[in-house]
C-alpha cells in the first residue's frame, strides 16, 4: 500500500443494496464512495460540507475520470485514499487509489474540484486554511489528462431521455455527477451492460442541468470495440451538460 504523509483513508464495507444482480458494486456506488471520501476528508479539516454550504460555498466537479479493474463483492472490505496532487487559486486535483482487504489496488480515481460561490455561480478562491491543512503530494493516481476536452456527439447509435427531477439535484442546487454516469449507462446498449463491466469512465461536466429539464443521453460506439462516445444534453436545445467516453471489458 503505497504510503505518504498528506493522504487521508476511508474505509468501507459493501452492502447489499449497493450490489448489482452479480453481487458487485455498481459503478455509481463506487463514485458515491470516492464522495464520501472527499466529504471525509473536508470534515476532518473542519471544514465539513454543510459548514460551507453555510457560507454558500461548495466543491464541483468539473472533470473526472475513475478506472476500475474489478468491482467489490457483497460484504467485502475496501480502502479509498485519497490525497490533493495540485491545487490552484479556485481548483483542486483530487486523486483515488481503491485497495481491496490485501491492499491490491483494484481502482483509481482523479477528479478536478472547483471551489464554487453557490449563490453567485461562479468560482472563488480556495480558503489558504484548507491548502494548508490537505497539503498536497504530487503523485497521481492515474496518469489520465482530465483537462483534454471530449468532443460533443452529433451521431448517435443510441439515446434515452430523462426528466430532472428534484432528487437528481444536490445541495449545490445542480445535477448530481452521479446522475450523469447513470443517464450515460441507460444509454448504453443491453447486450453491453449484460455481458461487460464499466472499466473506465472519462467526463467533463460543461452547464449545468436544471430542475424541470428533460435531457438527451446521446451514445456513439466508436471503432474499437466496447469503446462509446457520449453527450448529455438539454432537450430542444443546443446546450451541452456533460460529455464522456466509456471502456468495456468482458466479465
Amino acid at each position: 500500500m503505497m504510503t505518504f504523509n498528506n493522504y487521508f483513508d476511508k474505509q468501507f464495507e459493501l452492502r447489499y443494496f449497493e450490489m448489482n444482480e452479480l453481487g458487485l458494486a455498481t459503478p455509481a456506488i463506487m463514485l458515491a464512495l470516492l464522495e464520501e471520501t472527499a466529504a471525509e476528508h473536508c470534515y476532518f479539516i473542519d471544514y465539513s460540507l454543510f459548514n460551507l454550504f453555510e457560507k454558500n460555498i461548495g466543491w464541483v466537479l468539473f472533470s473526472g475520470v475513475l478506472q476500475m479493474d474489478r468491482y467489490p463483492n457483497y460484504k467485502e472490505k475496501i480502502t479509498i485514499r485519497t490525497w490533493l496532487s495540485n491545487y490552484s487559486t479556485i481548483k483542486g486535483y483530487r486523486e483515488n487509489l481503491i485497495f481491496d482487504e490485501h491492499q491490491n489496488i483494484i481502482g483509481r480515481a482523479k477528479g478536478l474540484w472547483v471551489f464554487f460561490d453557490i449563490e453567485k455561480r461562479r468560482p472563488t478562491p480556495i480558503f489558504q486554511d484548507i491548502k494548508e491543512k490537505w497539503s498536497c503530494y504530487t503523485e497521481s493516481a492515474i496518469a489520465t489528462n482530465i483537462k483534454k476536452k471530449i468532443n460533443a456527439v452529433e451521431q448517435a447509435d443510441y439515446s434515452g431521455k430523462f426528466k430532472v427531477h428534484r432528487f437528481d439535484t444536490d445541495m449545490n442546487k445542480h445535477v448530481n455527477n452521479i446522475r450523469y454516469l447513470q443517464w450515460v449507462i441507460e444509454s448504453i446498449p443491453e447486450t453491453i451492460v449484460n455481458t461487460h463491466f464499466l472499466h473506465v469512465i472519462d467526463g467533463r461536466f460543461i452547464s449545468e442541468a436544471q430542475f424541470g429539464d428533460t435531457v438527451i443521453s446521446l451514445t456513439k460506439a466508436l471503432d474499437t470495440p466496447n469503446n462509446f462516445q457520449h453527450t448529455i444534453k438539454v432537450k430542444g436545445s443546443d446546450k451541452v451538460c456533460a460529455t464522456a467516453t466509456t471502456i468495456w471489458k468482458k466479465y
